[in-house]
């Protein structure tokens, strides 16, 4: 096989991504041996294990102790849709991560109080160190772990009212807008910037992955009167969903 100017252990690791995509090789097949691979591309060793590792860092292959190298399979992204902070049906903290109707799901949660770090502080626009109630959250869908949120609220604003705790008291569970609302802080924008990284290994624990696959991360900011009044970290699993955003245009 001739390699021009491509890394050769590149043009290995693409073609057997083709025929992982087209089937040729499928979900649970073994994959070709460094042996194998060394003869078929006419490749050294340290190519063919590198085009190996660029596969496994891909997620298209994962390797079983003791028995090999596996194609692993992909499963078709699912839809977590995002449309701001006005939800159709009924305000939860789901619906507020999970726009479309047709989902059905459940949330954990468990509240406590601390000082806000850096980041944390410069989203709230706060000094760092203030007291804030932070809101760990799983997702789940049909039973299924969807996404994580960690949200941070300024005590300064909540602290001393009804709704303190986000998911206790007489508005526990009626997800940010409904309660800022009660305490008279009307939610009139939300912020959202999108990346990706890979996930922490606790976090793809509770989210069912693998250690260091890619995780999209949102960070959200809810603001009243330009005034941030919540802020979270969604993390999501990039291989089995998507971050869909339905926007009105003006």
């Amino acid at each position: 096989m001739a390699f021009g100017e491509q890394p050769a252990y590149l043009r290995v690791a693409d073609d057997l991504r083709r025929k992982i995509l087209d089937g040729t090789l499928p979900p649970h097949a073994r994959l070709p041996s460094q042996a194998r691979i060394r003869t078929e591309y006419g490749v050294s060793d340290t190519v063919a294990l590198e085009a190996r590792k660029v596969l496994m860092a891909e997620g298209f292959v994962e390797g079983r102790s003791g028995s090999g190298t596996y194609v692993r399979e992909r499963p078709r992204p699912r839809r977590i849709v995002r449309s701001g902070y006005r939800p159709a049906g009924p305000s939860t903290p789901y619906r507020q991560e999970q726009a479309d109707e047709g989902c059905k799901g459940s949330w954990e949660s468990r509240s406590v109080q601390e000082g806000a770090s850096l980041d944390v502080a410069e989203r709230l626009r706060i000094e760092p160190g203030e007291r804030v109630m932070r809101t760990h959250y799983v997702f789940r869908t049909e039973g299924e772990p969807t996404l994580l949120s960690t949200s941070w609220e300024p005590l300064a604003l909540t602290g001393r009212t009804p709704v303190l705790l986000p998911e206790e008291g007489p508005l526990g569970g009626q997800g940010v807008v409904a309660r800022m609302a009660a305490i008279d802080l009307v939610v009139d924008h939300m912020a959202e910037e999108v990346g990706a990284r890979p996930g922490l290994a606790a976090e793809t624990a509770a989210l069912g992955g693998v250690p260091g696959h890619v995780v999209i991360e949102i960070r959200r900011t809810y603001f009243a009167s330009g005034r941030p009044v919540e802020t979270a970290d969604v993390v999501i699993p990039a291989d089995k969903y998507r971050a869909v955003y339905h926007l009105p245009v003006r």
